[in-house]
């Protein structure tokens, strides 16, 4: 019996060529097939010019890639992480399971097949012991077990298969539903642009008579533990209204374009989100990290799925009201600086608002939150898949349907609700985004900005424009239409939009 397999089990030399054959063909026309069909995806996200969702696609192959590196080093090195042999006392320590311990394991022996129906617990310990004693057989002296059994190995090649399987289908839930939110924003865009279209005047209106002020600067704001609840529960309950949308609109256009400009705002969001889906879709080194350190610290009665299960909801409803917060302080100082308003309030855009004035911060913690959501729930699955529903793992049954329940509810909240709102939330900082331009626009500015450069190097003077035509005005080039530079030389605005990249 090599590798704790079944005592009727036959080498490849003894098996017959049709069936090596038969799923050597069947595994390969499965991989070419996904290839297919995410070079298929690459291609449509290139004709549509989304290069952020096709660099996004890039980097989950990269991820995959890595995992398959992983997964054939576990299979090349499987043989001699098995031959390395501790004692049984080390073996013994910090299990995921209660330890159990019979004597027709500890000398190799098979425990009766009858004993398989003394419940899901005992098959899984029967299994185990099994493949455990047939791995000691060659290699370990007596009181001595493998680091890791051959056929522990293989559930490890199991895991890695539902992480990359796993990743792959977060990453698109995540997206769609993201997608999903800001494309009902795409009606209040047409309103306001329509309304734009008009040039009727803007009439003159207390602040607190405006829906956006009137709306978040009731009389809990000014209570510190009251302002933190009443933001909480704005994060569930139409976490993105008309006014804000209308107002966070209005002070961007504002104090990053020039004001009156027509910019489709809910598309540079959209472009906004798809380029922040980079991020999320990556798995950095701290993040391979964490996994590491979780299967170090899940040991039983330590209760580490637990605490996995419940920090992304936590993280989650810390930056959902941490978000909420900056919208309603805006509000707050919109009172404080105006009495009268003309039109839409105007907010005041700046990096302040956030936590350490780094609006990034948040994504990067939404990214480690559903990177963990992700992975306790890919964890469920292969515990449920490997050693069944009701396994030593799962000794807490209630304790497991409510991890369950806070994972799916995690993973809906964050990318249907948090990250859209990070999104919008995100454009009241300092300084904008690169996405503020569209493909052809970004390829025009980063060549003027290089000529302008080489202007000054020459030292000759930059009258280069936008468009790349000597003489030419900015309205001619393939940027934005509207889009005001002010009165900036070339070379000062040059660096002033190659700081957006």
């Amino acid at each position: 019996m090599a590798g704790g397999g079944s005592p009727n089990a036959r080498e490849l030399d003894q098996t017959p060529t049709w069936a090596v054959s038969s799923v050597v063909a069947v595994i390969i026309v499965i991989s070419i097939l996904l290839e297919k069909i995410l070079h298929r995806f690459g291609e449509y996200f290139q004709k549509g010019n989304k290069k952020a969702l096709y660099e996004a696609l890039e980097k989950v192959k990269a991820e995959l890639m890595v995992m398959g590196f992983i997964s054939l080093i576990l299979t090349f090195t499987q043989k001699s992480i098995s031959n390395v042999c501790i004692p049984i006392q080390l073996a013994d320590t910090m299990l995921p399971c209660p330890p159990v311990h019979s004597s027709s394991t500890q000398h190799g022996e098979e425990l009766k097949p009858e004993d398989e129906n003394n419940g899901s617990h005992r098959r899984l310990l029967w299994n185990h012991h099994r493949m455990l004693a047939a791995g000691a057989v060659k290699g370990c002296k007596e009181g001595h077990v493998p680091l890791i059994s051959l056929h522990g190995l293989h559930q490890l090649h199991i895991f890695i298969f539902f992480l990359a399987v796993f990743h792959v289908i977060y990453g698109a839930i995540t997206m769609l539903l993201g997608r999903l939110k800001i494309r009902g924003w795409k009606e209040w865009e047409r309103e306001i642009m329509a309304q734009e279209a008009d040039n009727g005047p803007a009439r003159f209106r207390l602040t607190h008579e405006t829906s956006f002020v009137r709306d978040h600067t009731r009389s809990w704001t000014k209570n510190a533990c009251l302002f933190c609840l009443g933001c909480f529960i704005r994060h569930f309950v139409r976490s993105v209204r008309r006014a804000d949308y209308l107002t966070l609109r209005h002070g961007f256009i504002t104090v990053h374009l020039a004001p009156g400009t027509k910019f489709d705002f809910q598309k540079y969001i959209k472009r906004s989100l798809e380029d922040d889906f980079k991020v999320v879709v990556g798995i950095s080194p701290l993040l391979w990290a964490s996994v590491v350190m979780f299967l170090l610290l899940n040991v039983h009665g330590w209760q580490s799925m637990f605490w996995v299960s419940v920090m992304p909801l936590i993280v989650t409803l810390s930056v959902g009201t941490k978000l909420q917060a900056i919208i309603t302080q805006m509000a707050v100082e919109i009172t404080e600086r105006h009495a009268v308003v003309e039109g839409i309030p105007l907010v005041e855009v700046s990096d302040r608002h956030f936590w350490f004035s780094w609006p990034r911060m948040i994504l990067y913690l939404i990214h480690f939150t559903l990177f963990q959501n992700a992975f306790e729930l890919t964890y469920f699955f292969w515990i449920w898949y490997e050693f069944g529903l009701r396994s030593c793992f799962n000794d807490n049954f209630t304790l497991l349907i409510i991890r369950v329940i806070l994972g799916v509810a995690v993973q809906f909240m964050c990318s249907y609700i948090t990250l859209p709102l990070y999104a919008l939330v995100t454009q009241m900082g300092s300084t904008m985004k690169k996405t503020i331009f569209d493909e052809h626009t970004n390829k025009a500015l980063k060549k003027w900005h290089m000529n302008a450069l080489k202007k000054k190097t020459d030292g000759k003077p930059a009258t280069q424009t936008l468009g790349g035509s000597p003489g030419g005005s900015l309205d001619n080039s393939p940027s934005h239409a509207n889009y005001q530079p002010g009165t900036k030389s070339d070379y000062e605005l040059a660096n002033m939009e190659a700081d957006a990249f």
